[in-house]
């Protein structure tokens, strides 16, 4: 599997991704695009990973869309976005939603955009403390993607969701905690350490288990779609009873 854009690995029930593409802030362009999907794809094949690590590397976790990768020619036709986050964002999130096992994002740096909305996917965010999250759309003349407008006010209310949403401020890791918007925030010296435990942590329990219970609060959350919950129960046969 190519590793141009991204980082991947499994060890010891532990899958850990890093986008690294750090001198563009591990912004989304089409390689990474391949790269993460083809990890997934990996990682749905491989029953001895228990739980998956997300990360970004350098000083931020990922800044969404690299807008440069849509530059066309003068006189070009202009990119369908619409088809980009179809053919790309939606699979990604709803991989992510779907996944039989704990996701942890560990939040190194800012995420922006689509990147803020890959973290908030994943079912547990640790953030360092200098981490923002910026719904940076309104700032382009953009709706929300990759899970946003669905995801965001679940987490923090209508009313935060507004004001992240129409303003694109910048939230500190902090305040996301305090607003339950992730699960954590942590001095940075310290993400790494509380990631590998929280890991580790999760890659002994019943993985089983705990895919039962990240489907059941799913499926529980009105709107969330019939086509997705039933794309949810593809692995848990192949990983033994609930204690698997």
């Amino acid at each position: 599997m190519s590793q141009r854009t991204i980082l991947f690995e499994i060890s010891a029930g532990i899958a850990r991704l890093t986008l690294n593409r750090p001198e563009r802030l591990n912004s989304f362009n089409t390689d990474m695009h391949a790269e993460v999907r083809d990890a997934l794809a990996a990682l749905q094949q491989d029953t001895s990973a228990r739980v998956l690590v997300i990360t970004g590397a350098g000083r931020g976790f990922c800044a969404g869309q690299d807008l440069s990768d849509r530059v066309v020619a003068p006189g070009g036709e202009s990119p369908d976005l619409g088809a980009s986050i179809e053919h790309h964002y939606k699979p990604l999130i709803l991989r992510l939603r779907q996944l039989p096992l704990p996701v942890i994002a560990a939040v190194n740096g800012v995420a922006a955009g689509a990147g803020a909305n890959i973290a908030l996917a994943c079912d547990l965010v640790i953030a360092a403390r200098s981490a923002t999250f910026i719904q940076a759309f309104a700032k382009i003349g953009l709706v929300p993607d990759s899970g946003g407008t669905w995801i965001l006010p679940r987490l923090v209310g209508q009313a935060r969701a507004l004001g992240l949403a129409l303003l694109g401020d910048k939230l500190p890791a902090e305040q996301a905690a305090q607003w339950g918007l992730i699960w954590r925030c942590v001095d940075d010296v310290q993400l790494g350490a509380e990631v590998d435990t929280l890991a580790q942590q999760l890659a002994a329990a019943p993985t089983r288990g705990l895919a039962r219970t990240k489907q059941a609060m799913l499926e529980g959350c009105r709107g969330f779609h019939g086509k997705a919950r039933a794309a949810f129960h593809w692995p848990l046969s192949s990983r033994g009873n609930l204690r698997g």
